[in-house]
């Protein structure tokens, strides 16, 4: 089953970049679209950089786009998105860029038209806060980090 809609996102290339191709999805039942660099860059192990996409767009109101790692680039490489997954919001007009980390041993070449990162349209819900002076009870409670469980290795 497919989505019933394709949200319509207006882009813009920024110059120079009309050669690039607009961020697409690999496969029909792929959920993020592969989007590339606009520019070269050599990430040393440890480094961080803002990667250009050449792009710019307009998001509909009501909506995000995620931006997320490419699997094989963590897996193989170490090269990953750290604040993941990233936020376009919708009132956001600049170039896109897509933060990336090397968390490898060597140093990773980012090749421009290199696919670096998928973004994901997703729908946004907004919070009402309501103040209360007590919160209902629950099952789990105040527990926290690990209350659930978690590896077979460490206790309860």
């Amino acid at each position: 089953m497919s989505s019933p809609v394709n949200v319509p996102v207006l882009v813009k290339r920024l110059p120079g970049n009309d050669d690039l191709p607009l961020p697409a999805y690999a496969t029909s039942g792929a959920a993020g679209m592969d989007v590339v660099a606009a520019e070269d860059v050599d990430l040393a192990p440890g480094a961080r950089h803002a990667v250009a996409t050449g792009l710019a767009m307009a998001i509909p109101h009501g909506f995000e786009i995620q931006v997320r790692p490419r699997s094989g680039l963590a897996l193989k490489h170490g090269v990953t998105v750290p604040n993941t997954p990233g936020t376009i919001d919708s009132d956001y007009r600049g170039e896109l860029k897509v933060i990336m980390i090397n968390l490898g041993q060597e140093t990773f070449a980012i090749r421009r038209g290199d696919r670096i990162a998928q973004l994901v349209i997703a729908p946004v819900t907004r919070a009402g806060w309501v103040e209360v002076s007590e919160l209902d009870d629950t099952e789990r409670g105040t527990g926290g980090f690990g209350s659930t469980g978690g590896l077979s290795a460490l206790p309860g």
